[in-house]
């Protein structure tokens, strides 16, 4: 069966189930193929390697070489011991700018052309090194994960390993009135951000355990094999709603996220496309996103 075929297969048989959450998982699990996933669940019961990293992060981007070293570095800290990073077609300096972590092995670097390619990059990046991450996060440039009761992201995620996968939410961060782009790091130059209960922060990320997930069903939420419990939020509770059906959560960690720093990067974001579909971001994005509350 074709992938398009496939792929129209799934959202009209996941379109019959009407609990969201339930129906977004089928619909990813429809995709992968329900044989595969039981055939792939019974592989893994026999699989008692240790994986070789603890916490990984998957991530595709085109043309954001300049934020690439504060993202890495920041991220290191929290205890990420490899990026898979998935190149959308970049024409600036990303390569050479990844090349010393290549070089040392911290990024492994995957040149992936074409358009709408980030859920075809997650799956692949799940399917190629599920046996050797225990953790794997999905995240964009523009998103740093910040603990805020833990000393890294390593010591929170110790404390959800029973869990399939932990839902992270959203605090997003405005331009703090800048037109232009100047120099610096992106967590210094933007200190104001939303209110924690605005609804743009509804919007999650997932750290997935790779070995108890099928593939992903968006950006931002996972599909999780047969019999290995709930989603979680960030509180350890588990998920029954859809993020977008539930108050943000952040008291133990968040996900900053810069979605438009100056009003010159976000003309820039906006001309390098997006990741999942054709359209472009419209002016109006900016204005929504420009939250300087805090």
């Amino acid at each position: 069966m074709r992938p398009g075929t496939k792929k129209a297969l799934a959202e009209a048989i996941a379109g019959l189930i009407p609990h969201q959450m339930e129906r977004n998982r089928w619909r990813g699990l429809l995709r992968y193929g329900p044989w595969r996933a039981l055939r792939l669940k019974r592989r893994l019961k026999s699989e008692i390697d240790e994986p070789q990293y603890y916490l990984t992060v998957c991530a595709i981007a085109k043309n954001e070489g300049s934020y690439f070293i504060e993202w890495i570095e920041w991220h290191k800290t929290q205890g990420v011991e490899k990026f898979y990073i998935y190149d959308n077609d970049s024409d600036d300096d990303t390569a050479s700018v990844l090349a010393p972590y290549v070089a040392s092995g911290l990024v492994e670097y995957v040149f992936w052309p074409g358009p709408k390619q980030q859920i075809p990059a997650y799956d692949d990046c799940i399917e190629r090194h599920r046996m050797e991450a225990r953790w794997m996060v999905f995240l964009d440039l523009d998103e740093f994960i910040v603990p805020l009761k833990d000393s890294s992201l390593v010591k929170f995620l110790q404390r959800m390993e029973q869990h399939p996968v932990v839902e992270i939410n959203w605090l997003i961060y405005g331009s703090n009135g800048e037109r232009e782009k100047r120099p610096g790091n992106v967590m210094d130059r933007f200190i104001k951000h939303s209110e924690p209960a605005h609804p743009l922060n509804r919007h999650v990320k997932s750290v997935v355990d790779p070995r108890r997930v099928a593939c992903m069903t968006g950006c931002h939420e996972a599909a999780r094999l047969p019999g290995v419990g709930p989603s979680v939020d960030s509180a350890g509770t588990p998920c029954h709603k859809n993020h977008f059906s539930r108050p943000p959560v952040m008291d133990d960690i968040r996900i900053n996220h810069y979605a438009v720093k100056s009003y010159e990067e976000f003309l820039a974001k906006r001309a390098r496309g997006r990741a999942r579909t054709l359209d472009q971001r419209g002016l109006d994005y900016f204005e929504r996103f420009d939250l300087n509350d805090i």
